[in-house]
C-alpha cells in the first residue's frame, strides 16, 4: 500500500508564499513523475506542475515564474514553492504520484491540502 500525504498549506495575504510538502511512503520500488493538482470551488481540477524522475518540470502558465516544484527523491517527498500568491490560487491542492510497487505500477492520490489567499 502506498500512501500520499500532503502539508503546508493554509492561509495567506496576495503575495505571500507557501511550501506545500507531499511525503510518500509504503511499498515503493520507485516514484515516477509526481505532480501538484489543484481544484477551486465550483471549477474543474486543473494540473499546477509535473515533474519527472529524471527532472523534466512542466507548469500551468498561470503559476510559471511564481511556483517551483522540486522532488526529494532520498525523502520521497514532492514539494511546490508557491511565491507571489494571488486570490485565483485559492484551491485544494493535492499531489498525485506514477509508482511502481513490486505489485504493478499505478497512480496513486493524496487527500489534498486547502490554500487560501486572501487579504
Amino acid at each position: 500500500q502506498v500512501r500520499l500525504v500532503e502539508s503546508g498549506g493554509g492561509l495567506v495575504q496576495p503575495g505571500g508564499s507557501l511550501k506545500l510538502s507531499c511525503k510518500a511512503s509504503g511499498s515503493i520500488l520507485r516514484l515516477n513523475t509526481m505532480t501538484w493538482r489543484r481544484q477551486a470551488p465550483g471549477k474543474q481540477r486543473e494540473l499546477v506542475a509535473s515533474l519527472s524522475s529524471d527532472g523534466n518540470a512542466d507548469y500551468l502558465d498561470s503559476v510559471k515564474g511564481r511556483f517551483t516544484i522540486s522532488r526529494d527523491d532520498t525523502e520521497r517527498t514532492l514539494y511546490l514553492q508557491m511565491d507571489g500568491l494571488k486570490p485565483e490560487d485559492t484551491a485544494v491542492y493535492s499531489c498525485n504520484a506514477d509508482v511502481t510497487t513490486r505489485q504493478s505500477r499505478r497512480t496513486f492520490w493524496g487527500q489534498g491540502t486547502q490554500v487560501t489567499v486572501s487579504p
